[in-house]
């Protein structure tokens, strides 16, 4: 493998092309720069045969960074952008802007993978009309762009994250930043391929890893001149994360993925002291926050899930940094609760699942949070899981007043900060988060 790429700053056509459905923080006040760069490099692949002929490539990166180097924290969090829509998508940066840019780090989504640059049919049901390809979309911008497939989409994530270290050039995209730590994040499609990376590519430049929504399998490894199958992994073997691992390796697991055809409870392992799992309760695989205002367009006959995951992927986030920063591991938390079948899930007497780390929504809650869909009516639909109703009655039976039910809240709000499970910056935010108003007049 070479030991370095280049990067040339895009600019041009129709702008930066990276699906988003929910808004961001504000990075221009913030005092961050938003640019894209075309990666260009040559590099080695790898099939399930073994070793092929080494290929150039040229993807993009897109880069979220402080302006001024003393606003900087030292992490620069990677994110292999997820191709589950055969287009680009930044569902970890979604869920984590927040924690990302008032923490000072740097972040940079990687298209990685084949679809990502050249286009695919995506796994999820969404259609898109049009071209493909990012260049097809937008030959003024992305017309250089080139992908030789997915036997090298590791090898490529793997050299942009260890030229990320290297910012003693002005064209480099974090120039000027001194970067101290290095991690690794994804979701969905990406975390299988990161669970892939972290057992099949130990020889890494990462310091860890938050692998978020990952199936039982991992992803395979890919061919020359397309795209991965990520069906495949939903039939494969379990895959747990091997004792040797050398970076810290945080698991965060919504509902969805500990049951449905993820079966992620078929690779639970002991938390060690390079290995923490947090399973969330009241989440699912996607969720309105990724949606928003969007969500009607989903077709869901339900409304989708409207738990908390965010908050606890921010202090993820955050405690992952402190691990590899100076060796204090994140807090253990209790699984989920299955059934003897180990196909359901143990619920509460309002319905909500049992164990897991827990927020507010579900210590105190005011409506069912589910990531389990029964016969969903899409496969898009079985991701975002639901949010079912609680009679106002009941819910005044159980509180007593809007008061009430508010101090409760405010209570559990700061049990999860002192667990560790929820920051105490996002305080405000969850206790905004409450719903008094389901309870009545």
């Amino acid at each position: 493998m070479v030991a370095t790429v280049a990067f040339t700053e895009l600019s041009g056509g129709n702008g930066c092309s990276l699906l988003s459905a929910a808004p961001a923080p504000d990075l221009a006040a913030a005092g961050y720069s938003d640019t894209e760069f075309a990666v260009h490099g040559f590099t080695v692949g790898r099939t399930a045969d073994g070793p092929v002929q080494n290929a150039q490539f040229t993807t993009r990166i897109v880069a979220r960074r402080p302006l001024d180097g003393t606003d900087f924290n030292g992490t620069t969090v990677v994110e292999w952008l997820n191709v589950s829509s055969g287009a680009d998508g930044a569902p970890e940066y979604t869920y984590l802007a927040e924690e990302l840019v008032r923490g000072g780090y740097a972040w940079v989504g990687v298209s990685a993978q084949y679809d990502g640059v050249e286009g695919g049919v995506g796994s999820v049901g969404l259609s898109h009309a049009g071209p493909k390809s990012l260049a097809g979309k937008d030959p003024d911008r992305y017309g250089q762009l080139h992908h030789p497939g997915d036997a090298y989409c590791y090898n490529i994530f793997e050299l942009i994250g260890r030229q990320l270290r290297n910012t003693d050039t002005t064209a480099h995209p974090l120039a000027g930043l001194a970067v101290q730590r290095v991690l690794a994040v994804g979701e969905s499609q990406s975390a299988m391929a990161l669970t892939t990376f972290v057992t099949a590519f130990p020889d890494h430049t990462f310091d860890g890893f938050l692998i978020h929504s990952r199936a039982a399998s991992q992803l395979p490894l890919g061919e020359v001149g397309t795209g991965i199958d990520v069906d495949a992994t939903f039939s494969g073997n379990p895959v747990t994360i091997p004792d040797e691992v050398g970076s810290p390796v945080f698991i965060v697991q919504s509902e969805t993925d500990v049951l449905t055809n993820f079966q992620f409870h078929r690779a639970r392992q002991a938390d060690t002291d390079r290995l923490r799992t947090w399973e969330v309760t009241g989440s699912a695989h996607a969720d309105h926050f990724q949606i928003g205002q969007y969500e009607e367009y989903l077709g869901c006959p339900d409304p989708v899930n409207r738990g908390q995951q965010r908050f606890v992927l921010r202090a993820a986030l955050s405690h992952l940094r402190i691990w590899v920063t100076d060796g204090t591991a994140p807090p253990h938390a209790a699984p989920l609760e299955l059934a003897d079948d180990q196909q359901t899930f143990v619920t509460d007497e309002v319905g909500n699942v049992r164990g897991g780390v827990r927020t507010p929504c579900v210590d105190v809650p005011t409506q069912i949070l589910t990531g389990v869909v029964r016969n969903p009516v899409s496969r898009i639909c079985l991701l975002f899981g639901a949010t079912g109703a609680i009679e106002p009655g009941d819910l005044l039976a159980r509180y007593g007043s809007q008061e009430s039910y508010l101090d409760a809240y405010g209570a559990a709000t700061a049990n999860a900060i002192a667990e560790g499970f929820v920051l105490e910056a996002d305080r405000a935010e969850v206790i905004a988060d409450a719903h008094p108003e389901l309870l009545g007049s």
